[in-house]
């Protein structure tokens, strides 16, 4: 498996399992694909860029919703009401930097319209 690409790797590993159908070697297979493992760290293998990759992707979620929550406690404590629209834009939002801004800017805004850079009465929603 090592000598293909990373997508050829899935594919194959799927295949495989696929194969195994109901029997017991299935649910070692799916134990092993789970296993991020390697016996040679630093080679690149799929299982190791896999892991990396999801390591990688995980922190950065992490990040987002933490930065996400900080916003909303932000808004939350300073009295500014937010509608559902708001609060979901905010922790759908996945954007590091642009959560970065807004943390900034949710201590001093007047209305929640202003952290997101939309004048109040615009169609941007207003608050509920």
């Amino acid at each position: 498996m090592r000598s293909f690409d990373k997508h050829t790797a899935k594919y194959w590993s799927e295949l495989v399992e696929i194969g195994l159908e109901d029997i017991p070697a299935r649910e070692t297979w799916r134990e092993l694909e789970k296993m991020v493992i390697t016996y040679f760290p630093g080679r690149g293998t799929v299982f190791e860029e896999a892991y990396l990759d999801g390591k990688a992707e995980g922190e950065a979620a992490g990040k987002a919703k933490g930065k996400a929550q900080g916003v909303l406690r932000v808004l939350e404590v300073r009295g500014l009401l937010l509608s559902d629209d708001m609060r979901e834009r905010i922790t759908s939002c996945t954007d590091l930097d642009r959560l970065d801004d807004w943390l900034d800017r949710a201590g001093t805004v007047g209305l929640v319209e202003e952290l997101f850079g939309e004048a109040p009465g615009s169609s941007g929603g207003g608050v509920e």
